[in-house]
């Protein structure tokens, strides 16, 4: 019997870098021939042409399929899905995988997902049964539980809302949030190499920005940000530093507002478009607030007792720390959450802090299952009925 074909997709650098580890356990398994396929933001010079770093990082990228197209219009975000399943049609015709791997709920990863799903592959889906109430990744989550085989919960709450979606529970495994296995196995920066490293000097107090558009919102990009970067200025002795919005629906505005604020406060600001997972999670030990309303903000995060606010409903629905601040994305708001998180009594709450997400070392997990799990029963699913 030959190797078993498991084929991973990634399309941005977030996800690339939560599959880190899993990509780096299949490639080295000798029953496992490992195929990489980079899509999306990896592939556009907008977006800092990421697949460098996977390719940097020692992985061999067996195809690239381009979709991403100059819009970020709903009309533009629809097309590059098309784009999509295009592209990942032919890669699987060409390819044969026993497996397909995906993570989360981007557009272009349920484009990944049909395409496997029409070519009769069974699907391994990471980051299954989460809410994020303000985005349209929720239905797109949620569609790729439907059409996946196997399943990878980061809370056991997850794993059960997968179930009542009518997955058999022996399919469920809930194996903690992979952003944690970053943490547990990278060697982070020091002080000194991280500045090194970004070219910029922190201050007495740092704060990090990461904001994406609320896709299910029409076009409230510009004004929540432009309040959370008013809440922000009038900070004193404060280094930010603004990671950029992704590809999503109105993303450019944001990335366009970061570019202006950079350019006229170079003395205390510095923007990325992709600090890569080790400058990122290095950053974290540093900062005395995570500001926007990104998912690290509640996964990763809270395993440094870092302080996390949490702007609007982007992320609501996800389980969160009690270091996670809610507040909505008005001015007053933001900066009563902000002088909440610094305040001493606040930090000293922190000391306490458990990461609801766990502390495991997931892909460990997920090779072990995608390893031992016979295929040739997995398409036909039977629907798990709750008894009512």
């Amino acid at each position: 019997m030959g190797k078993r074909k498991v084929c991973v997709v990634t399309g941005t650098r977030a996800e690339y870098g939560l599959l880190y580890w899993t990509i780096y356990g299949l490639q080295n398994d000798p029953e496992i021939e490992l195929q990489l396929l980079v899509t999306g933001m990896h592939l556009s010079p907008e977006f800092g042409l990421t697949y460098r770093q996977i390719e940097a990082d020692g992985f061999h990228i067996t195809k690239k399929i381009e979709i991403l197209l100059s819009s970020d219009s709903p009309a533009g975000i629809s097309k590059s899905m098309g784009l999509g399943m295009i592209g990942f049609a032919e890669a699987y015709q060409e390819l044969t995988p026993d497996l397909v791997l995906l993570l989360g709920d981007r557009f272009e990863i349920f484009a990944a997902a049909t395409a496997a799903m029409v070519a009769r592959i069974p699907i391994a889906h990471c980051h299954g049964g989460e809410t994020t109430q303000g985005a349209f990744d929720e239905p797109i989550r949620h569609s790729i539980t439907k059409m996946s085989h196997l399943h990878f919960t980061s809370t056991e709450e997850y794993r059960q809302r997968i179930i009542q979606l009518g997955e058999q529970p022996g399919t469920v495994y809930n194996v903690g949030a992979l952003g944690i296995e970053n943490i547990n196995k990278l060697k982070l920066l020091s002080r000194e190499a991280f500045e090194e490293s970004i070219g910029f000097k922190l201050n007495k107090q740092n704060i990090l920005v990461t904001f994406h558009p609320v896709t299910l919102e029409n076009a409230t990009a510009e004004k929540q940000f432009t309040a959370l970067l008013g809440a922000i200025d009038e900070l004193k002795d404060t280094a930010i530093i603004f990671t950029k919005a992704n590809a999503d629906t109105d993303g450019r505005i944001i990335n366009q507002l970061i570019d202006k604020y950079v350019a006229g406060h170079s003395d205390k600001s510095i923007a990325f478009t992709s600090l890569g997972q080790l400058r990122y999670l290095s950053a974290l030990q540093f900062m005395d607030v995570v500001v926007g309303n990104s998912s690290s903000g509640l996964i990763e995060v809270p395993s440094f007792k870092t302080p996390t606010i949490n702007i609007g409903d982007r992320q609501r629905g996800r389980i969160r720390a009690a270091s996670v601040i809610d507040c909505g994305p008005e001015l007053a708001e933001i900066k009563n959450a902000i002088d909440k998180a610094l305040s001493s009594s606040f930090r000293e709450s922190l000391k306490q802090v458990e990461n609801p997400y766990g502390s495991k070392n997931a892909s460990e997990d997920i090779i072990g299952v995608i390893k031992s799990t016979p295929l040739d029963n997995l398409l036909k699913k039977e629907f798990y009925d709750i008894s009512f």
